[in-house]
Order: structure tokens, then C-alpha cells, then sequence
């Protein structure tokens, strides 16, 4: 079930109803879960359930739900399996032939989306970005033609570095909104260019600090079409010429970023679709 991301009141009357009624909390981080339901006057019983346990504890609440005992699954903040611990042991319950229902409530994404004043028909959540600067401009490259605004989390102390990696990858004018601390005390929403955002982070320190949800706008019709063409030039000579020449031939052909072209031509190659 859902838990608020940051304001204790943002549960619903039935989560609250839930977290009574069952007979143990299976909690990513006991500690945060027992602060919530000190909150609202809860005594539940908690059990460990984080990314480091996950297989085991499965096991554990498959071992009481056939003991006739009730259990409710929730994650520090927001919903289980959403970029949180959660999904192998929702598995696992339901191939071990047990019912799973969800409970919604606050989400980060959304409330950053319905926040940001962007009336966009689509968008595609990403979640967090790999760690690895080399990984995460990967991730971008791949992601660079796509139309639908971009829904990324990030931690504090990443979100600059990731910033950078954005601006090189997708450009200085694509559109961006930077929101922190979503239903806390200094929650902030800010929207400007991705060239901007670096010197709007380093305004102040406090800029910087908390959890964040990064919306940046999709790529130009024009763009996409631009680089889906150079990349289908790239797959044709790929299939006759080795790498090196084909990315050379590419670039030339289409006036495509040589080096973008080499990290597609090498997607590609691991793929195997070509």
C-alpha cells in the first residue's frame, strides 16, 4: 500500500484502516514505518522486507499468510515495487497462490507532473538513473528521440551530476522542472531550461538538498525524426561496413553527432539487430 512521501497526512482512511487491521507490517525500513504509525496511534507488529532481504522475507510472509495471518507490504515512502523493494515479493505471495490487492495514494511522479502546469497527453516514468556516469549517459542516449515528457528520480547527491549528463545529452534548450521535497515544509517546484538549471542548483545550497523529481520535455518532432533517420542510415551501412566506417559514413551522410552515432552503433551491435 501507499505511505505519504513526506507529509504524514497524505494516507487514506483506508490505508490507515489496513495498517489496524492486519496482523504484521512487512516495512523497507521498520524504523520510518514505525515514526508513521507512532503518528496515527498504531501498535502493528513490523517485519523487515527491504532490497537486501527481499527473497527471504518472501518467504516469511508466505509462511504466515498460510498460517492464517494478514499482512500489508509498504516502503518508506509512496507505493512498494515503484522504484522500491516490493515486486519479488508480490511475486512470490502470488505464485505461492495468495490474493494481492494494492492501495493507492501519494506518488512522487504524479504530484511533481500535476504540480509543473505541463499539459502533456503522454509521459514515460523512468525512475532513477544508473549511478555510473557512463551508464546514465548511455540511458540518455537512448531515450534522446523520445516524444513523451521524461519522469526521472534522483538523490541529492546525484542530481547535479545528472543535470550536467542531461544537458550534454539532450541540449541546453529542452525544457525541464526541477521538483524537491514534494508535500514537505520546503518543497519547491521550478521549471527553466536544462542550460539553466546547473546555475539555478548552484544559486543555493538549499536548492540542492532532498528528494527529487526531475520532468524534462521530450524530444522536438523535428529532432526525433532527425535522429531516427540517421539511425536507420547507421543500421543499412552497419550490415555491409564494420563499425568505425559505417558511424564515419553515417555522421556524413546525415550530419549526426559522430560520437552519439558510435554509442547507437554500438547498441545496436549488442543488441544484435544488426
Amino acid at each position: 500500500m501507499a505511505t505519504p512521501i513526506g507529509n504524514l497526512a497524505d494516507i487514506t482512511l483506508r490505508a490507515l484502516d489496513i495498517l489496524k487491521q492486519v496482523d504484521v507490517i512487512a516495512a523497507e525500513d521498520t524504523r520510518v514505518t514505525a515514526h508513521l504509525l507512532r503518528h496515527h496511534g498504531i501498535a502493528t507488529k513490523l517485519l523487515a522486507l527491504h532490497e537486501h532481504n527481499e527473497r527471504h522475507a518472501a518467504d516469511r510472509l508466505i509462511e504466515l499468510l498460510a498460517a492464517g495471518k494478514s499482512v500489508a507490504l509498504v516502503s518508506d515512502a509512496g507505493t512498494p515495487a515503484i522504484s522500491d523493494p516490493g515486486a519479488l515479493a508480490v511475486a512470490a505471495v502470488r505464485a505461492a497462490g495468495y490474493p494481492v490487492f494494492a492501495l493507492p495514494g501519494a506518488n512522487a511522479a504524479l504530484c511533481a507532473l500535476a504540480a509543473s502546469g505541463q499539459a502533456v497527453p503522454h509521459f514515460l516514468f523512468y525512475g532513477f538513473l544508473p549511478a555510473q556516469a557512463a551508464a546514465r549517459q548511455r540511458e540518455l542516449e537512448a531515450l534522446k528521440t523520445m516524444r513523451w515528457l521524461l519522469v526521472f528520480y534522483e538523490a541529492p547527491h546525484r542530481v547535479v551530476e545528472c543535470i550536467e549528463d542531461m544537458t550534454s545529452v539532450f541540449g541546453a534548450a529542452r525544457g525541464v522542472t526541477i521538483a524537491r521535497e514534494l508535500t514537505k515544509l520546503f518543497e519547491s517546484v521550478h521549471r527553466c531550461t536544462l542550460g539553466e538549471a546547473a546555475a539555478w542548483l548552484a544559486g543555493d545550497d538549499n536548492r540542492r538538498r532532498g528528494e527529487f523529481v526531475l520532468l524534462v520535455e521530450g524530444a522536438a518532432v523535428a529532432v526525433a525524426d532527425e535522429i531516427a533517420a540517421a539511425t536507420r542510415t547507421l543500421e543499412i551501412l552497419l550490415r555491409e561496413l564494420p563499425l568505425k566506417q559505417a558511424v564515419q559514413l553515417a555522421a556524413e551522410i546525415t550530419g549526426g553527432a559522430r560520437n552519439a552515432l558510435y554509442s547507437r552503433a554500438l547498441e545496436l551491435k549488442k543488441s544484435g539487430a544488426v
